[in-house]
């Protein structure tokens, strides 16, 4: 995955509350990815984890104190503000959430806040009751209000017996919310549908015929897409992935249901990025039995699937659409041959069967071919990265067509 957090500044926040022990998991998280953290931790922060993990986890010092010991003179908290480039609190206290909605600045962590003009996440975690309450919740609405964004918390059993909201998320997805939080958001108030992974088409309830797509290049863009504001949905068949954050999924299995989620979805979409490894062909009578080992044979007769991305550029009107040609040879042609059969206005091909680029690869080697005749080879690069050029390339086609 790209290091979104390289040579970030980063300032984490941790309250007083048992989920602390997921803050020092979060820390060692944003500095894999690149970040450079510093933590203020409150006084009853420090009862749950103590300085020294976080100092030598993030490798710098953690202030708990409005009062620096360093003699230089500096105001840190003021310092820190200016320098951070986003901060999380991560656990809030209803404690903390109540002063930061009211201004009120006793500590250091409060007074911090006042001063920070960049980016800020707030991670509510506390019993279900004090979450749910009126004014806890009011808080957080005042909060939302003044640009915080708040990370819901996650319901489950909390450290108090207690079973419903208030328990602090991963610290893995609190991670991806920063990532979030700090792209730009040119595809705000975009409609972007995303089609991903294979299709399998039954034989009999313990075989079909499908493909190698691991689905990976189609999750990276649906998650590239809602990091940059986009309303993304995801028309997924059959992958070992997680859903990406912000996504709303539809799940399907065949070609045809893929057609169905997609053709139900098209119509009010702005963009269209058809990534799925859709299979060609189906057998023509798929039974409800397991077919049995009686003869050295076995014949299957197969029928045509509906060519979705065809169908698709048959219906568009204003859409912007995006086709995948996976080829094994004859990539300039066979990827032109099928943009201009499928009335695409972009696709994206690529020479499947080496380790670094195809269906199971972390990286991608693509070549982008556009509908006016230009063409744009990238070297190999992680998906991530070739998800981020790729809607690049297609906000800026989208703009030149006005």
């Amino acid at each position: 995955m790209i290091a979104f957090l390289k040579d970030k500044k980063i300032v984490l926040g941790v309250c007083g509350g048992i989920a602390a022990y997921k803050s020092a998991e979060l820390l060692r998280i944003l500095v894999k990815q690149g970040a450079s953290v510093k933590v203020i931790l409150t006084e009853n922060a420090k009862a749950f984890a103590g300085p020294l993990t976080f100092e030598a986890l993030s490798g710098q010092p953690v202030c708990t104190s409005l009062f620096d010991e360093r003699g230089d003179g500096s105001i840190r908290h003021i310092e820190w503000a200016e320098e951070a480039h986003a901060v999380i609190i991560a656990p809030a206290t209803a404690n903390m959430i109540g002063k930061l909605a009211n201004g009120i600045a006793d500590d250091a962590l409060s007074t911090f806040m006042l001063a920070v003009t960049s980016p800020k996440i707030i991670c509510p975690s506390m019993n279900t009751s004090m979450y749910e309450n009126r004014a806890v919740q009011r808080n957080l609405d005042i909060l939302e209000g003044d640009e915080y964004m708040v990370v819901e918390p996650d319901s489950g059993e909390l450290a108090c017996g207690v079973t419903g909201a208030g328990r602090l998320p991963a610290p893995e997805y609190i991670a991806d919310r920063l990532v979030k939080r700090l792209q730009p958001k040119d595809l705000n108030r975009k409609r972007v549908v995303v089609t991903a992974g294979p299709t399998l088409e039954p034989i009999d309830p313990v075989r079909f015929i499908s493909n190698h797509s691991s689905g990976k290049m189609g999750y990276a863009i649906a998650r590239a897409a809602e990091y940059r504001g986009a309303d993304v949905i995801l028309v997924s068949g059959s992958t070992s992935l997680s859903a990406p954050a912000g996504v709303l999924m539809a799940s399907v299995k065949t070609a045809d249901e893929m057609a169905n989620a997609v053709f139900e979805n098209m119509e009010n979409a702005d963009i269209i990025i058809k990534v799925a490894a859709v299979a060609d062909y189906k057998p023509s009578e798929p039974v409800d039995y397991k077919i049995k080992k009686t003869s050295d044979n076995l014949e299957l007769q197969l029928d045509k699937n509906i060519d979705i991305l065809k169908e698709i550029g048959r219906r568009k009107k204003d859409q912007f659409l995006v086709g995948f040609a996976a080829e094994t040879h004859d990539l300039d042609s066979n990827s032109r041959k099928k943009m201009e059969e499928k009335n695409l206005d972009m696709i994206v091909g690529n020479l499947v069967g080496g380790s670094s680029s195809g269906f199971e690869a972390d990286t991608n080697k693509v070549t982008f071919y556009f509908n006016d005749g230009k063409k744009e080879s990238l070297p190999v690069l992680e998906k991530d990265e070739v998800a981020h050029i790729l809607l690049d390339r297609i906000i800026e086609k989208v703009a030149a067509k006005g």
